[in-house]
């Protein structure tokens, strides 16, 4: 049986000290992973300084993104600021990826959101640079997007053969590249095509368990290795003046990204997902949800 894994995403704080306060309030409560985003745009901190910071002020978490956007930066860099954290960590890194999406953070720095295929491939070129980088030895790689040359980085990471990979994944030709490439695959919404936003109307039970019908098919033999999560949007009570609404919510129903009721309710809720689905891992979104979650994370941690 899969064990249970808990990250959450926390996007800033007013001082370092408040950081290191938050990382160790997860690590205390039976999280294992703090995770940040990686968006050009809103009120988030950098991904590498802020993990660097993270895990220097705990000895446990795990630190990682959700997710870093590929476009944003070479893998030749990726793979040199992972490596360096992987050991300044002490192997506790999970290299969270996906292609970019948002259309705010390209339309902001002036770079071009090329067309969704485009994109996906770049990733894949991307994970498979990432991959000879952090090996034994010079790599070299010559693709449509991406070229290295005899590039022998160091320092490798302290992770072998790497860090885990964990690729955000809505749509099927995403979900396709996870089962085949991560070691996490983390189940979401499918994006619009033109960066808009999630596409609402791909949300609910059926669309959730069509998504973990793609990764079984398309991981083949590597299916019992892969660990399948997705985030949890909304958590408890909900609030009629909370800016996340039933009203935006309603899309989740039915599904382990909308957990509301009491704590057992809930613990018994992702049982059943761990157990019939292999959902393990489980991200919570929102750090307002956090006193609400802690006690489910705190029940379920390692179980």
């Amino acid at each position: 049986m899969r064990r249970f894994r808990f990250g959450a995403v926390v996007r800033q704080a007013e001082s370092g000290r408040a950081w290191a306060e938050k990382a160790r309030r997860l690590e205390g409560a039976g999280f294992d992973v703090l995770l940040v985003p990686d968006h050009l745009t809103g009120d988030r901190f950098a991904p590498v300084a802020a993990l660097t910071a993270a895990a220097c002020a705990t000895g446990r978490l795990r630190v990682g993104t959700l997710v870093f956007a590929n476009d944003f930066r070479h893998p030749a860099v990726l793979a040199k600021e992972a490596a360096t954290l992987d050991v300044l960590s002490g192997g506790r890194l999970e290299v969270g990826i996906g292609t970019g999406w948002m259309a705010a953070d390209y339309a902001g720095a002036g770079l071009r959101l090329e067309p969704p295929g485009v994109r996906v491939e770049r990733l894949r070129e991307a994970l498979h640079v990432l991959k000879g980088l952090w090996g034994d030895g010079p790599f070299s790689f010559d693709g449509r997007h991406y070229r290295v040359t005899g590039l022998d980085q160091r320092p490798k990471p302290v992770q072998r053969p790497r860090p885990p990979l964990v690729i955000g994944a809505g749509g099927a030709r995403m979900i396709r590249l996870a089962a085949r490439e991560a070691d996490v695959v983390n189940l979401t919404l499918r994006v619009l095509p033109d960066g808009s936003g999630p596409d609402v109307r791909d949300g609910g039970r059926a669309a959730l368990e069509a998504r973990l019908a793609v990764v079984k098919e398309a991981a083949g033999d590597r299916y019992p290795r892969l660990e399948l999560g997705t985030s949890v949007m909304a958590v408890g009570e909900l609030k009629a003046d909370e800016s996340w609404s039933a009203a935006r919510t309603a899309p989740l129903e039915g599904t382990p990204q909308l957990l509301l009721g009491t704590r057992h309710d809930i613990a018994d809720r992702l049982r059943h997902w761990r157990d019939e689905q292999d959902l393990s891992y489980f991200v919570l979104h929102h750090e307002r949800d956090l006193p609400a979650f802690e006690p489910v994370a705190e029940e379920l941690a390692g179980t």
